[in-house]
């Protein structure tokens, strides 16, 4: 759009210029909003990617120090996705991606974040949340998920998780916390 000059005494033309910028304008936010959904959602999970869970966490990490409350994040991490996908196809795998999604958002708060931070990998933050209340909620989940009725085509697959569980320290960096919470889940697959 080619900038113009506007007799500032034509009153009608100024005021429908200011109403064609105030539309551009609003047309141009909604397009940022939309963009920072792409860029913060997984695009197959309606659900916070990597990226919007990293910034939930520094959000977590900031009210921890600041009110003094507890908070951890779990770590999950879905058994046998590659098998799924080359026994299957990947739409049996983006299937099993969807049904564990979708139980871990019904096991959890809906304060908690639960968000798809990898190809097979959930992370969920849970605010106000000490460690024996995490640890007990990663064991529902296991639980939850091993117990679900997953059918692709008629056949019926079975679901496991393991789920480490990072308790979340006044001044801690999202990168440790993240690290931890992948430790104790590795550690659980291999007690396994």
């Amino acid at each position: 759009m080619a900038d113009v000059v506007i007799d500032v005494d034509d009153r009608d033309r100024l005021i429908e210029e200011i109403s064609l910028l105030r539309a551009k304008v609003a047309r141009l936010q909604e397009r940022v909003e939309q963009l920072d959904q792409l860029a913060h959602r997984d695009s197959l999970i309606d659900l916070p990617n990597r990226r919007g869970f990293m910034r939930e966490l520094e959000r977590l990490i900031a009210r921890v120090e600041r009110y003094s409350i507890s908070g951890a994040m779990l770590f999950v991490d879905l058994d046998g996705l590659k098998i799924i996908n080359d026994t299957f196809g990947h739409r049996a795998g983006d299937e099993a991606l969807i049904q564990v999604a979708s139980l871990l958002v019904k096991g959890v708060r809906h304060s908690d974040v639960v968000a798809r931070i990898g190809g097979d990998e959930f992370g969920i933050l849970l605010e106000s949340s000490d460690e024996a209340a995490a640890q007990e909620t990663a064991l529902r989940l296991i639980e939850q998920i091993s117990a679900c009725e997953f059918l692709f085509e008629g056949e019926a697959l079975p679901l496991s998780v393991a789920v480490g569980v990072g308790m979340i320290d006044a001044c801690d960096t999202a990168e440790a916390v993240m690290e931890r919470a992948d430790e104790a889940m590795y550690a659980r697959k291999q007690a396994a």
